[in-house]
């Protein structure tokens, strides 16, 4: 796949009817890009892809970089070949904050999907990680609320994820979906709150291209009522 072009893996409307037993290989993922995020089996913790390797960000805080990905599955991921349009330094508060920041980088990207990475360091970062399903087809909405939440201060690491436009709610996560890791690859999460500590390297590229792939031969997935939660969603994504 060519670079700057979304690939994604299942819709976030089947996490959210429990849609976790089966998926594809991480190694299938990894051959679509080099840059994202997702969950894993049984939704047992947080993906993140960064320059090309996968990591488990677990709840119980440990992070194992998944050394053998054809042995692996994921039920959810979104990937792109990431290659930044626009590289700069900045000083970003909170969420709003890296809103008006893509919007001044990109004022004509509302209905597109942008790629987003940090690297510096984060004066405090506060995170959630998924503990997994208890059984099969449990919902996301009861997964996330057993979910482990932690709070780093002055960490160094990387922000990676995506801003998606309105209109995929329920295929993906529309709005900022962000993952962090530390710079020691020792923990990190799904992101809640951020605020750097003074400028960061941002590294943002704009997408036109979105390439959908669902899972078939899955009797969860066939089964699946697939209803537009946007509350629910939103919820559970933060």
């Amino acid at each position: 796949m060519a670079q700057n072009e979304v690939f994604q893996y299942s819709l976030i409307s089947a996490l959210m009817d429990g849609v976790a037993t089966h998926g594809t290989p991480i190694s299938r993922v990894l051959d679509h890009g080099d840059h994202g995020l997702g969950t894993f089996k049984s939704m047992n913790g947080e993906m993140i892809v960064l320059d090309g390797v996968c990591y488990q960000m677990k709840s119980d805080g440990t992070i194992e970089h998944i050394h053998t990905p054809s042995e692996v599955i994921t039920p959810f991921a979104t990937v792109t070949r990431f290659n930044p349009d626009v590289s700069i330094r900045a000083t970003i508060s909170n969420k709003k904050d890296l809103l008006a920041l893509l919007l001044k980088l990109f004022p004509q990207s509302k209905n597109h999907f942008l790629a987003i990475r940090m690297d510096g360091t984060f004066k405090r970062i506060k995170v959630r990680t998924a503990g997994g399903q208890c059984f099969p087809r449990e919902g996301m909405l009861a997964v996330a609320g057993r979910q482990a939440t932690n709070t780093f201060e002055a960490v160094k690491g990387t922000i990676i994820g995506f801003r998606c436009p309105a209109y995929v709610m329920g295929l993906n996560v529309a709005g900022d979906h962000l993952h962090f890791i530390d710079e020691e690859r020792q923990k990190g999460g799904h992101i809640l709150e951020f605020e750097t500590e003074g400028d960061v390297e941002v590294g943002v590229s704009l997408m036109s291209k979105f390439h959908l792939e669902v899972p078939t031969e899955d009797e969860e997935f066939n089964e699946a009522s697939l209803v537009h939660d946007k509350d629910g969603i939103e919820k559970v994504e933060g």
